[in-house]
């Protein structure tokens, strides 16, 4: 277990509704009048959880990048999945299976986005290299709105591998570029299947969309030439719910 500070209003909301077992204490800043931020540690206190106030400095030092909005939580984290863990959850989920792989998504906000997404739309798992990729931050908790807690993130140390591994388990590889003439409504999504984004700028690794079975893109008729990669995930992860909707 580790723990970490969860900041903001919406993200410290989201913990005492859905596990405020792991909340351990609730930092509020000196003179808040905020009515979210006094309703959250009344509800805090209800729950026996500490809440201590505190001068708006040490939150800030607490929060690094993300705005706290004047409230902080210490939260207990669960542990994070391990690469070994991949199989269980592919056996678990079978024909549904739906893996997201990131291929070296560095900005935080970013990360959270896709990870929220990946939480609404059920995804099995988010797949992350440890190298060359950000991590699961106080950034990206906030940013992801609670999906960090609710989809299993691994970070693998070597992402190729685990694509391989994830052919022979009998997924179905499908990668994001913008250099293909297929476009992402020409792909069969039903079944065991795994999308590939890669990073901000870069896209995927070379490797990478080797072993895909698939390259895809999704076709921009308008002025801009890319998307945002969580804009992106998240586009991908709902046609492939839309087909498979239509297939039951």
């Amino acid at each position: 277990m580790s723990e970490s500070w969860i900041v903001g209003i919406n993200p410290v909301e989201g913990a005492l509704s859905n596990d405020a077992e792991r909340v351990r204490e609730l930092l509020v800043e000196n003179g808040q009048r905020n009515a979210r931020v006094l309703e959250l540690a009344e509800r805090a206190k209800a729950l026996k959880i500490p809440v201590q106030h505190r001068p708006r400095e040490q939150l800030d030092k607490l929060a690094g990048e993300a705005r706290h909005q004047g409230v902080v939580a210490l939260y207990e984290a669960p542990p994070l999945a391990h690469e070994n863990d991949l199989a269980a959850l592919l056996e678990r989920d079978g024909s549904d299976t739906l893996v997201l792989v990131l291929d070296g998504v560095t900005d935080p906000h970013n990360l959270g986005a896709c990870l929220r997404s990946a939480a609404a739309a059920k995804v099995t798992a988010v797949i992350v290299p440890k190298d060359r990729a950000v991590g699961l931050t106080p950034v990206v908790r906030r940013a992801s709105a609670g999906g960090a807690d609710r989809v299993p993130l691994i970070a693998v140390t070597n992402l190729a591998r685990t694509l391989r591994e994830l052919k022979e388990a009998g997924v179905w590889i499908t990668g994001l570029a913008g250099d293909t003439d297929t476009a992402l409504y020409g792909v069969d999504f039903k079944g065991p299947v795994a999308l590939v984004l890669g990073g901000e700028g870069e896209g995927m690794r070379r490797l990478t969309r080797e072993l895909c079975d698939f390259v895809v893109k999704i076709p921009m008729p308008g002025t801009m030439e890319s998307l945002n990669v969580s804009v992106a995930a998240g586009i991908v992860l709902f046609e492939a719910l839309r087909q498979r909707s239509k297939s039951r």
